[in-house]
């Protein structure tokens, strides 16, 4: 039996250094993530910040560090930012232009210390121009105050513009700057929000850049939005089909699947329900189908289920489709559900009103008028009644 050799010197001072060597190796991975870093102020004084703005579900949002004017040792660069600290054009900018993969002068890095980044949650136009969504590096390259270029750059974890590469380049527009309010710090806004567009803007010291974002496809977002969730807990709820029907309605787009999903509110086992809100809805996409007599069908089924709300607001739909006399034998429908109430007189005076009948108009407008349960519609039937003691239609 061999008897096992003694571990020399040697072998144990190679281990130890080994595993030192495993162990620095282990250091730089972990200082490299951030994980053994010391936590300090931001470089330069430049605080970091996050503007975000919705446009309709499309979240655009601008991460960045933020320069003063005046610097933390408390210098006033008024009138020396533009064209000076930030210059003119493309530049050298003295660091990381020796690296192999530079690419020469350098635009401005539209803030300070890392990248500038903007996201987009969907695809957008930028200036008019069609952007994919996802993140992107922004960079400028300002042209004394005449036309900017801006560059949104498939890097987004540089430091700065100092290793910018035009190949990587997504998108450059073109924008003119305006005059503005001193900033004392920089800061990106998004001003003049609409339903479908914002204009996103850099402003610093006298100056602001801006640029218009469009969603091009809003409301194929909401409704793609809508026929995901209806396939979750969601489209449990016969509203939400309701919901999503009155959507495609308003904007008057995908209705051969809006009247699908109208249908699934009103049949669908668990989930259907007969309510007049329900048919009545049905009813106004085969309406806008052309399948008219199916709808007139359905709302023959929907008007016993309606409330008196439901059918006054009914009717006066009818009215402002010029449909007088379907509209008269609504609102008679309702006055027999619901007799000498005040929405049902109000109703018939509007019907009678609509078909020339100021005679008969102005009885139940009188009548509804003692019922009137408020100032405004107390001053609203008296206006009403005027305008029918002078031979004038109420609803006009």
């Amino acid at each position: 039996m061999q008897t096992p050799r003694a571990f020399s010197a040697t072998s144990f001072f190679a281990c130890g250094l080994l595993l030192i060597l495993l162990a620095i190796i282990q250091f730089q991975a972990l200082y490299a993530q951030g994980i053994l870093r010391m936590t300090a102020p931001p470089s330069g004084g430049n605080q970091k910040a996050v503007t975000t703005q919705y446009i309709g579900l499309v979240k655009v949002s601008i991460e960045y560090s933020r320069p003063s004017v005046i610097t933390p040792q408390g210098e006033d660069r008024t009138g020396k930012i533009w064209g000076k600290l930030v210059p003119w054009g493309l530049s050298d900018l003295g660091f990381g232009s020796q690296r192999p993969w530079s690419e020469g002068l350098k635009p401005w890095r539209a803030g300070a210390n890392e990248n500038t980044t903007i996201s987009f949650s969907h695809d957008v136009l930028i200036e008019g121009q069609r952007l994919v969504a996802g993140a992107y590096g922004f960079h400028i390259i300002p042209d004394s105050l005449k036309e900017w270029t801006l560059i949104f750059s498939s890097n987004t974890s540089s430091w700065g513009s100092y290793f910018y590469k035009e190949s990587e380049d997504l998108l450059r527009v073109k924008v003119k700057p305006q005059p503005a309010e001193f900033h004392q710090y920089l800061a990106y806004e998004f001003t003049d929000c609409k339903l479908n567009s914002a204009t996103g803007q850099l402003a610093w010291e006298n100056l602001k850049i801006p640029f218009k974002i469009e969603v091009p496809n809003i409301v194929n977002n909401y409704i793609n939005a809508m026929r995901n969730e209806l396939r979750g807990a969601t489209g449990y709820d016969s509203k939400n089909w309701q919901q999503a029907t009155q959507y495609c309605l308003d904007n008057n787009t995908n209705l051969e699947e809006a009247l699908q999903w109208a249908d699934y509110a009103v049949n669908a086992t668990f989930v259907g329900r007969k309510t007049f809100p329900s048919l009545s809805l049905k009813a106004q996409i085969l309406t806008k189908l052309g399948r008219i007599k199916e709808a007139d069908e359905l709302m023959k089924q929907a008007l016993p289920l309606g409330d008196v709300t439901e059918i006054h607001l009914y009717a006066r739909q009818l009215l402002s489709q010029k449909k007088v006399q379907e509209a008269l034998e609504v609102f008679k429908i309702n006055a027999a559900k619901n007799p000498n109430v005040f929405t049902t007189n109000v109703g018939l005076a509007r019907g009678y009103s609509a078909i020339g009948d100021y005679k008969q108009a102005l009885s139940y407008a009188k009548t509804a008028l003692a019922q009137a349960p408020d100032p405004v519609n107390k001053s609203s039937l008296e206006q009403a009644i005027k305008k029918l003691e002078a031979g004038k239609d109420m609803n006009s």
